[in-house]
């Protein structure tokens, strides 16, 4: 995780949403990939965090599917990046702080708990959600 936030506090810096996210290969604890938000820079909706993660770690593995990756994130991925997630199959899914407006896990869409859902890691949440939840506070307030 705390590569992950290396990630979110250099999107701080670019000035995007500071999400950060890392791929890990589970087996040897390697980081496959890492991102941060680049949605301003690249112009790009898509390019949040676990997009582009998931996208370089796919390159670096040469297959669509991550079945033996875990992926670290600052943030509750959006219902966009969790259905990502899934489509990758990720083993595991590791994030920081809730996101009642745009979480795509446990709030909002909910992507892994509906039928349609092909794949569901194992989630672990609330890890460093404090750290996350002041890091976005603070971008935020300065903005304002």
């Amino acid at each position: 995780m705390a590569a992950a936030f290396e990630e979110a506090e250099a999107a701080f810096a670019r000035g995007e949403v500071p999400v950060g996210c890392v791929v890990v290969d589970g087996a040897s604890g390697a980081i496959l990939a890492r991102a941060g938000n680049r949605t301003v820079e690249l112009a790009d909706p898509t390019a949040h965090a676990e997009m582009l993660a998931l996208r370089a770690a796919c390159a670096v593995c040469g297959q669509p599917r991550l079945p033996d990756c875990d992926l670290y994130v600052t943030l509750e991925p959006c219902a966009m990046c969790a259905a990502a997630i899934g489509f990758a199959r990720v083993r595991r899914l590791v994030y920081g702080a809730d996101d009642p407006k745009m979480g795509g896990v446990r709030h909002g869409a909910r992507v892994f708990a509906q039928p349609t859902c092909h794949h569901r890691p194992e989630i672990l949440d609330g890890i460093d959600a404090t750290r996350a939840r002041d890091l976005l506070r603070r971008f935020f307030l300065e903005r304002r």
